[in-house]
């Protein structure tokens, strides 16, 4: 066999019971650390509006009731509800995965909304500030989609491929190259697409760098230009690449995957912050 076998051990080590450290959680980890790093040295040159000494307790919140609760309610919502309602604590088990990240976005802009509101900061130099952070958890974030091993692409000739043993209920540990490659030969395991690792670089290092680059003009130093670029930009990548990811089972017109449509709603919301505050400049 050519191709890679997956054969990633997503824990770290054990706690106890369904409870250890897994990659999955380092991942959450490192882009929080990184939003904190980039926020603290953005607020000391006063650019961002959230004092220096307290860019880590806002980072925490955001972490806890934007990512966390809203990434969870909303991939309960939008890919496990049935799971939900045949038993309603299905949203507690986090440690079967479960994030989504149309779902985490909704549940950051809910909480910048009250934490500017409370605070009295410019609602839109939050969000434009943390627009330009938030791609590089998703980078960090789907590596760690393929370490887990799941949210594989779609079946492939390249040579790149990959074999996700996953893909038939086997976990790592349960399985060997001997026994892949039977599968294989069956035609019960096929090399996918490494989507996730696709994912990682476009939806994540490239757009972040892109809104790295835009932060720097005088058109990105308007009000709202950023989030507006942010949602454009991530919805663009990741409409591109469904086109390499198994399709979620609800596939609309022969085609258009649940994360094709939903990432088309960010578009139309970014249309939408574009125009508010481009006539708010030109009408004060």
């Amino acid at each position: 066999m050519t191709h890679y076998i997956h054969n990633i051990n997503p824990i770290i080590f054990e706690v106890g019971g369904p409870l250890a450290v897994r990659w999955y959680g380092i991942s959450y980890l490192l882009g929080f650390i990184a939003a904190i790093l980039l926020l603290r040295r953005w607020a000391k040159k006063g650019e961002f509006e959230v004092p220096a000494a307290e860019v880590s307790n806002f980072v925490v919140m955001l972490a806890f009731f934007g990512v966390f609760l809203g990434g969870r309610i909303g991939y309960v919502l939008l890919y496990g509800f049935e799971s939900f309602l045949h038993d309603p604590r299905y949203i507690y088990r986090v440690w079967e995965g479960g994030m989504a990240s149309h779902g985490g976005l909704v549940g950051v802009i809910l909480f910048i909304l009250w934490y500017a509101k409370k605070h009295k900061h410019s609602f839109w130099n939050l969000t434009d500030h943390m627009a330009c952070t938030a791609s590089l958890g998703f980078a960090f974030g789907r590596l760690a989609n393929f370490i887990n091993g799941e949210l594989w692409g779609r079946i492939t000739s390249v040579k790149w491929g990959v074999v996700f043993p996953q893909e038939q209920g086997l976990h790592y540990g349960q399985y060997d190259a001997q026994m892949i490659q039977k599968m294989v030969e069956a035609g019960e395991l096929l090399p996918r697409h490494p989507s996730q690792l696709y994912q990682a670089g476009a939806e994540g290092f490239l757009v972040f760098g892109i809104m790295m680059l835009l932060r720097r003009t005088a058109w990105g130093r308007r009000p709202g230009v950023l989030s507006a670029s942010f949602l454009v930009l991530y919805a663009l990548a990741r409409i591109g690449m469904e086109f390499f990811r198994e399709p979620d089972s609800t596939i609309y017109l022969g085609w258009l995957t649940k994360g094709q449509l939903y990432s088309a709603l960010m578009i139309i919301g970014a249309a939408v912050i574009y125009w508010k505050t481009s006539s708010r400049s030109r009408h004060p």
